[in-house]
């Protein structure tokens, strides 16, 4: 793979247009604006993103704007990102929460026992629910 190309499939147009509302209502004229906040590559500050990585993005996006309709204060906020909930009321996203979204999206798609596996490697205790 090139340096700065896609590594899956292209979003499709309704992808990108979702991506572009939730942006906007961000409060960012576009994805060239919201690269630092979001913490966008320069590619997808273009516009250009993959499947995986818009699913990633809409999702963490809608959650923000959900916990900011329900006027959630700053620590109430915090709390709950601890158990993996929305970001911050503001809207504004680390590159780190954009990171572990796409990581939570590609560990859904991972056999259970390939993920208990990995995780006794690791060192932890697994068991089942």
């Amino acid at each position: 793979m090139a340096f700065g190309q896609q590594s899956g499939p292209p979003a499709s147009a309704r992808q990108v247009k979702d991506l572009t509302r939730l942006v906007m209502n961000a409060g960012h004229v576009d994805f060239r604006d919201a690269r630092g906040p979001l913490g966008l590559t320069q590619r997808q500050a273009s516009g250009k993103f993959t499947r995986d990585e818009a699913d990633a993005l809409i999702a963490l996006l809608e959650e923000a704007e959900d916990a900011h309709r329900a006027g959630l204060d700053p620590a109430a906020v915090e709390d709950l990102r601890a158990v993996d909930a929305p970001p911050p009321a503001d809207l504004r996203l680390s590159a780190d929460d954009r990171r572990h979204a796409e990581q939570r999206l590609a560990l859904r798609d991972v056999a259970d026992d390939l993920l208990a596996a990995e995780l006794q490697q690791r060192g932890w205790v697994v068991m089942a629910p």
